[in-house]
């Protein structure tokens, strides 16, 4: 198992918060980087190798993780492209092998790792059924699979949130690499990695697994930022 962390982002949303800096350097508590956090996660259960796909100041991203054996890949194109593009800087990394593709803001109390390095089931895709009103980006899923998706689903429409992390199997990878390519040759590039395997699933079922009780945001606006510093005082420190 690999792990593809996306990074490349400028994070409009909260930036003025930031200093301006990669949503993923953070700190959140005791002087610990998001991504270093993240990292150190997927190293504890024995995911080795590991890339990041920086842009938005990438040379922050990059310092932050000096020393810690990380592969990089650069989308020099990230202010007029989407993730997808980003996937596409990284594809010799991704082809032929089984990967964990996760967005670098995303915060994940260490249980949650745990479950999800367990599931076998590929491709498949995580979201939180506890969340609907508040949703950011929405999956409705029947029988375990994603049959819509989208920020503009109704509460009706909603099952919950995408957590932002998907896993694919070694013999995934392959159908998953040549979609990829595919949609970027024909200029798709403004659209998000995901949108990859949400074009395959008339043919390949997109699995959903549902990760409800467990602790996880994503570093979107301030009051994201908030609840993860919150869970970590709560936990004294330790997430």
């Amino acid at each position: 198992m690999k792990a593809l962390l996306l990074a490349a982002g400028r994070g409009t949303r909260i930036s003025r918060h930031l200093n301006g800096n990669p949503k993923c350097t953070v700190d959140i508590g005791n002087q610990m980087p998001l991504i270093c956090y993240t990292v150190s996660q997927l190293r504890a259960r024995g995911i080795d190798q590991i890339a990041v796909v920086t842009g938005y100041r990438n040379t922050v991203v990059e310092k932050t993780l000096a020393g810690k054996d990380i592969q990089f890949f650069y989308n020099p194109f990230f202010d007029v492209t989407n993730s997808i593009a980003s996937a596409w800087f990284a594809r010799d990394f991704i082809r032929n092998d089984s990967i964990l593709i996760m967005n670098a803001d995303v915060f994940c109390e260490h249980e949650l790792y745990d479950d999800i390095l367990t599931v076998k089931e590929s491709p498949v895709v995580f979201y939180d059924t506890t969340r609907i009103e508040d949703a950011d980006y929405k999956f409705y899923c029947e029988n375990g699979e994603v049959r819509k998706y989208g920020k503009e689903l109704t509460p009706e429409e909603t099952s919950g949130e995408y957590v932002g992390i998907a896993k694919l199997a070694k013999d995934f990878t392959p159908h998953f690499m040549e979609q990829l390519e595919e949609m970027i040759r024909t200029q798709q590039h403004s659209v998000w990695w995901e949108n990859v395997l949400y074009s395959m699933s008339d043919r390949i079922p997109l699995r959903a697994c549902d990760v409800a009780g467990k602790f996880w945001a994503e570093v979107d606006y301030i009051e994201d930022y908030k609840r993860i510093m919150a869970y970590v005082e709560q936990h004294n420190g330790q997430c």
